[in-house]
């Protein structure tokens, strides 16, 4: 289970995550988590950063879904001016949201990665099932008790890939002091 957790990628941002990075890798498709990932929770609507993102995207080939634990409403009204797939209420780290999801984009798991700022859910969601994980630390964290000892969980997975990958600047992002 602990390969299951420690992303294959880390990022300070979604916008880092360039298309020509995901072609360097192979990824054709990706699979992205809404909430913290892209934007806070507050936030109904994509940004104009979001949607130019999602169009550099687009514009090079890479074919999106939305796939996100949140209910249908949330989902929905972000989705509404990007008009992309989107999968709202989806389990993860249930992976029968994922296959669906890559089946509509017409890809294989070699060729597609999953984004979230989760290691609990979306990380383990995408490595599950042979995807790569590409992880951003959350935009702007819940404070209650779940999440606090969710995040604390996740702490000495995102301390080992920042060591093994040497990415100790990214420890900051999540809050974890260097050892």
């Amino acid at each position: 289970m602990k390969d299951y957790l420690t992303p294959d990628y880390m990022f300070g941002h979604y916008y880092e995550i360039t298309p020509e990075f995901l072609q360097s890798i192979g990824v054709r498709a990706l699979l992205i988590d809404i909430d913290n990932t892209l934007a806070p929770y507050e936030q109904p609507d994509p940004d104009e950063s979001i949607r130019a993102w999602f169009a550099r995207l687009a514009e090079a080939g890479i074919s999106v879904a939305l796939v996100s634990n949140n209910h249908a409403p949330r989902v929905e009204r972000f989705n509404q001016t990007l008009g992309l797939l989107a999968y709202p209420d989806s389990g993860k780290p249930k992976r029968k949201t994922l296959e669906i999801a890559m089946q509509k984009l017409g890809v294989t798991h070699a060729e597609t990665a999953m984004l979230g700022d989760q290691l609990l859910t979306d990380a383990y969601a995408g490595k599950h099932i042979g995807l790569r994980a590409i992880i951003v630390p959350p935009i702007h964290d819940k404070t209650n008790l779940f999440f606090r000892f969710k995040r604390l969980c996740e702490r000495p997975f995102i301390r080992k890939f920042a060591k093994k990958n040497r990415y100790r600047d990214y420890l900051s992002f999540w809050k974890i002091k260097k050892k």
